[in-house]
């Protein structure tokens, strides 16, 4: 397996949070879906989180079971020091999510823009295989990827690109669409990223 850990070290030990592609001063569209779908009284992971402000925003609304993971300790190591003394209340996994071994279950599992470096279908049906072991019944994946008409790479590495509708398949008989929607991300230099949102329930 590639050097995943040390790609995503030095892109977030060399650049600002507001200097890559992704960053959302507010993340918007995964708080509204996860405010719908889910509960601040039940467990939340962020897949790929990165530096993420969402578990920012999570914390301050009082989410009681927030976990965040990314391959990079670079990135956590950012967030830690952001939260301060709010740190305490979050849980830290710093793995590939390729390899990553869950040992607990999730009420929702929310990914923003990691599903898509998975480019080998070996990679793909191990997330989508790990996500069934990790959501509870009933629970939800809130995930956006690039659309079928977004980047081909992103930050150096190859994406795959998805329409809603091939997430869905992606996720196959374990999990039923809930809501589906398509956001244009404007990245801090002004262009235009599409996303293809899905909220899918664990069956």
């Amino acid at each position: 397996m590639e050097d995943t850990a040390g790609h995503w070290d030095s892109v977030f030990a060399t650049k600002a949070s507001d200097e890559v592609s992704w960053f959302q001063a507010q993340p918007t569209t995964s708080i509204r879906l996860l405010e719908r779908w889910a509960s601040p009284a039940g467990s939340v992971i962020d897949i790929g989180a990165g530096a993420s402000t969402l578990v920012d925003v999570l914390v301050d609304a009082g989410w009681q079971d927030v976990t965040v993971l990314d391959v990079s300790a670079a990135a956590l190591t950012k967030v830690r020091n952001r939260l301060g003394e709010g740190a305490e209340a979050v849980t830290f996994i710093a793995a590939d999510v390729r390899s990553w071994q869950p040992n607990r279950t999730y009420d929702a599992w929310h990914d923003r823009a990691a599903f898509h470096f998975l480019v080998e279908q070996a990679d793909r049906d191990r997330y989508v295989a790990m996500a069934a072991q990790a959501v509870t019944p009933g629970g939800v994946v809130v995930l956006a990827a690039f659309a079928d008409d977004g980047p081909t790479e992103c930050s150096g590495l190859p994406t795959s690109r998805y329409g809603t509708d091939e997430l869905v398949c992606a996720f196959g008989p374990a999990f039923a669409l809930e809501h589906a929607e398509r956001e244009e991300h404007t990245t801090p230099f002004g262009t235009i990223q599409p996303f293809s949102w899905v909220v899918l329930r664990h069956l």
